[in-house]
């Protein structure tokens, strides 16, 4: 019997994360057969190589998809996403798959969806059913309804899409394949690298080895005009209290070329000792450093996901994850620097006080979605209720 080909697109580096353990047990279950597409800024070295990082893991890439287009404002993701469906609808005619897996909820997305629906290929999607409050909520949405097959990664982003109107015999609450990997680092939590020696960045060698944060702001993408504003007020804050920081850059994503200029002209302007600047880490890396961090800061998703699961501290700002299930690890503040300064104070006397919350999952994500993938009706036309 022929094994299902299963066709992975990862856009964006935070997808690979989000999606390497489902990738691992698809390749390797023996009904299944993994087609990979990396794709977007995931290919651009200037957000950090994550294409490097997936080949060094041993994945074999079907297909690499250029279709980022410079600018990082409105205009540019709607002409990014058009330019991504003409791409990626000739990676699927070719590679013709019996399903296409589509992550969460980047503006870029939507052009995967669309890609394999129009050409009726049953459709994967991750994440679905969570609530964030601006581009990225509607795109998330606009997938789910798309798709054929929901994996969602918490019994309220199960409920919510039952409540879009998708069939319930699939929607399945797998957890999160991140925590997976947030899983495997917690057996064994110890920073057994030298983020500097190992990565490079950029700035003072500081000295992390006695305690540090860690910074990672995205624009938002309905805030984008703001965005160099926002990330000024954070390096203020992180600057005035002198504590070494390791800080990673933006997300590809409108108001990004704001935040990255707002980094670029603080870090020439102030040149502050106490803050080192990364592109990307290695998913298993990145969680081992925040596990030994004392608090994260910003507005990735990472706080609210893996950061639950491994306990970490974290000051959330501004609306970027509005709306989206916490746990008790996260403190949220506004965009205003005496807000985050306190943000982060609160949050320094919770170390190593926090309890583990497994609501985004329990660590066997992955195998759960391939397990599905090999035995699910793959169907394009659903049932659907109202």
């Amino acid at each position: 019997m022929s094994k299902r080909k299963i066709c992975v697109v990862i856009t964006a580096r935070p997808s690979y994360s989000r999606v390497k353990t489902a990738l691992k047990a698809i390749q390797s279950h023996p009904k299944l057969e993994l087609q990979l597409v990396v794709a977007g800024s995931a290919l651009l070295g200037r957000y950090g190589n994550a294409v490097n990082y997936i080949e060094d893991d041993g994945f074999v890439i079907n297909e690499k998809v250029f279709m980022v287009l410079e600018g990082e404002n409105k205009t540019s993701m709607a002409k990014t996403t058009g330019l991504g469906v003409m791409e990626l609808a000739n990676t699927f005619y070719n590679l013709k798959p019996d399903a296409v897996v589509a992550i969460a909820d980047r503006f870029e997305t939507i052009a995967i969806s669309i890609a394999s629906s129009y050409q009726n290929i049953p459709l994967v999607h991750i994440q679905g059913g969570e609530v964030t409050g601006n581009i990225d909520e509607k795109v998330r949405h606009a997938n789910t309804k798309l798709a054929d097959i929901h994996f969602v990664a918490s019994d309220d982003a199960k409920n919510r899409v039952l409540k879009m109107g998708e069939d319930a015999n699939y929607v399945f609450n797998t957890g999160c394949p991140s925590i997976d990997i947030a899983y495997e680092v917690s057996e064994n939590s110890k920073l057994n690298f030298n983020p500097i020696e190992k990565y490079g960045g950029v700035g003072n060698k500081i000295n992390w080895e006695d305690g540090y944060l860690v910074v990672m702001q995205h624009p938002v993408t309905t805030e984008y005009k703001q965005s160099r504003e926002n990330v000024l007020k954070t390096l203020k804050v992180i600057h005035e209290l002198g504590i070494p920081t390791f800080w990673f850059w933006p997300n590809v994503d409108s108001g990004a070329d704001g935040t990255s200029k707002g980094i670029r002209f603080f870090r020439e302007e102030y040149k502050p000792e106490n803050i080192h600047f990364f592109k990307n880490m290695k998913p298993e890396d990145f969680l081992r450093l925040l596990c030994n961090s004392r608090c994260l800061i910003g507005n990735s998703s990472v706080g609210i996901r893996e950061c639950a699961f491994l306990g970490v501290p974290v000051v959330n700002i501004g609306t970027r994850q509005h709306g989206r299930q916490r746990g008790e690890n996260v403190f949220d503040v506004t965009y205003d620097e005496e807000a985050i300064k306190d943000g982060i104070l609160n949050r320094l006397q919770t170390e190593n006080t926090i309890a583990k919350d497994t609501i985004y999952g329990d660590g066997n994500s992955g195998e759960k979605m391939a397990n599905i993938l090999a035995d699910i009706e793959l169907r394009f036309h659903k049932t659907i209720t109202y």
